[in-house]
């Protein structure tokens, strides 16, 4: 599969062999609004990085670097543009490419798929700083066990750490673990002993896979015997939802674990619990912890056991590690969060997602009021990483709730517009407000447009004369006005293409015919 490439640079410290540079990491761009921008994530440092292009042609990188031979198989470095990334890197630094004197090939590391954009492979060298250099503000030095100590001992809206150096140089740091994920597997682990793994699932496009969390920690303590805990367990598994071809690598996993397992499920959307009969099958002392509405909807094929109820607040403890259960309801009436306590890792299910906003199932208790007072309670939790089920880890955790909230409430706004100008049906307002909008996604739009006119009510801000009742009788007549509006979009869509290509090949003929006249004249 094509792959983004990334270059990250190790600097070492010239006086310190065991430091290394890291960089304060360029903040997203502000929203301009006083309430989203009063929501500050804390400093990010990281290894100094940029993208690595491809060089056109038959040119090769200049610059050596030592070992490159060693990944072969998988890149050949002499065909990136090495040489302008290492400026662009130094650049950030305030440096140049001779202050790092010889270049070092370090790891080759493959993003797994999280989609649905190309994952973004990195590329890490190494260099010794020439003595003497004096570095801009922006520059850290930092060694591994300072690292940790960001990365495991955290508290709220202190320093972070990103994932480049936790990839690059914690993990191998720390003890070898036994092999928990089969080879066949990407996944990436960050922080440092969460393992997020995502497995393809019959979730909805433009998402193909859902991530699997592992949780195992090494060192187990005797916190676990502590009564204050709802549940406790050797190991922690969330969202086992993958498809069935995986999972013989599900069960894999499973059997590499402790046998003290603790499942949690975030809620119960089939590409979140397909896989815990496999759970069940392989490992029947697995312990499951979810909401009892969640229960409620997963069928007893997929797990027919007793389960541990949650309803938010509860500490469950994972080899003397404790994470918070935290209710999270909006997506459905169920949904449940969990914080890893000692990272501040905040892992939100479908609350939000990697790329677009979250869908909310209004057939399963989706509410817009609470989806607006999740996202604030998350925001008032201050994580320090957001891991979605579907697509990568956000960093910056309050930009990208801000960024929901700044969403949702224009959607709000468009709607209570085309309801003021005269929309009365489901299918008026999805069809204004989604105008510019695939149709194939207008059967999810109306979901959460169903949602905004409850919400709309509930503030009192639709017109008199406009009936919530009525509305809600209109979702048959959507679907038969959108399957309608898809067909016939379509074939305009098709028509464009089939009348471009007309044109094209009736031009063409045209160039020839007036061609063949003017050497047919010209032979006269």
């Amino acid at each position: 599969m094509a792959a983004i490439h990334n270059l990250a640079v190790i600097l070492k410290n010239p006086l310190n062999h065991a430091e290394f540079l890291l960089v304060k990491q360029t903040r997203p761009n502000r929203f301009g609004d006083e309430e989203y921008d009063s929501f500050v994530d804390s400093e990010l440092w990281d290894l100094p990085s940029t993208r690595l292009n491809l060089l056109e042609g038959e040119s090769e990188s200049q610059i050596v670097v030592v070992g490159a031979e060693s990944c072969s198989e998988k890149i050949n470095l002499r065909k990136l543009d090495i040489d302008s990334a290492l400026d662009r890197v130094l650049d950030q630094v305030g440096l140049a490419a001779t202050d790092g004197g010889e270049w070092k090939f370090w790891k080759y590391v493959e993003e797994p798929e999280f989609g649905p954009g190309f994952p973004v492979h990195n590329v890490f060298i190494t260099g010794q700083l020439v003595a003497g250099k004096n570095l801009q503000e922006l520059c850290k030095w930092m060694s591994v066990e300072t690292c940790l100590s960001w990365l495991l001992e955290v508290k709220p809206s202190s320093n972070r750490m990103g994932p480049l150096v936790v990839v690059g140089l914690i993990n191998d740091s720390m003890q070898p673990a036994d092999q928990i994920v089969p080879p066949i597997l990407r996944y990436q682990e960050y922080p440092p002993g969460v393992k997020v793994i995502p497995i393809g699932s019959k979730t909805a496009k433009p998402f193909h896979t859902t991530n699997l969390i592992v949780f195992a920690p090494e060192n187990v303590s005797n916190e676990n015997e502590k009564n204050s805990f709802v549940a406790s367990g050797d190991a922690l598994i969330v969202d086992p939802g993958c498809r069935s071809e995986f999972h013989k690598e599900l069960q894999k996993i499973v059997a590499a674990l402790p046998r003290k397992i603790i499942v949690f499920v975030t809620h119960h959307h089939r590409d979140h619990v397909e896989g815990l009969s496999i759970i069940q099958k392989c490992n029947p002392d697995a312990t499951l912890l979810t909401h009892e509405n969640t229960m409620r909807r997963i069928g007893k094929g997929d797990w027919s056991l007793g389960y541990t109820s949650v309803s938010g607040a509860e500490d469950i403890c994972i080899g003397g590690q404790r994470l918070r259960v935290i209710f999270a309801p909006g997506h459905t009436d169920g949904h449940m969060a969990l914080l890893h306590v000692s990272t501040n890792s905040l892992i939100v299910g479908d609350h939000c997602v990697g790329q677009g906003s979250s869908l909310l199932d209004f057939r399963s208790g989706g509410n817009m009021s609470q989806y607006f007072q999740t996202t604030y309670k998350f925001l008032e939790l201050s994580p320090h990483a957001l891991i979605p089920m579907h697509g990568r880890v956000n960093l910056w955790p309050k930009h990208m709730l801000c960024g929901y909230l700044k969403n949702r409430r224009s959607r709000e706004t468009s709607i209570l517009k085309a309801i003021e100008n005269g929309a009365e049906t489901l299918f008026d307002i999805v069809s204004d407000v989604y105008s510019d909008v695939d149709r194939s996604a207008w059967i999810a739009a109306a979901s959460n447009v169903r949602l905004h006119v409850d919400y709309l009510a509930q503030q009192d801000k639709l017109p008199e004369a406009f009936s919530v009742q009525k509305f809600h009788k209109t979702w048959p007549w959507f679907l038969s006005g959108w399957v309608w509006e898809y067909i016939s979009y379509g074939f305009r869509l098709n028509y464009q293409k089939l009348r471009t290509w007309t044109l094209l090949i009736s031009g063409i003929v045209a160039i020839f015919a007036v061609l063949y006249s003017v050497n047919k004249f010209n032979s006269k």
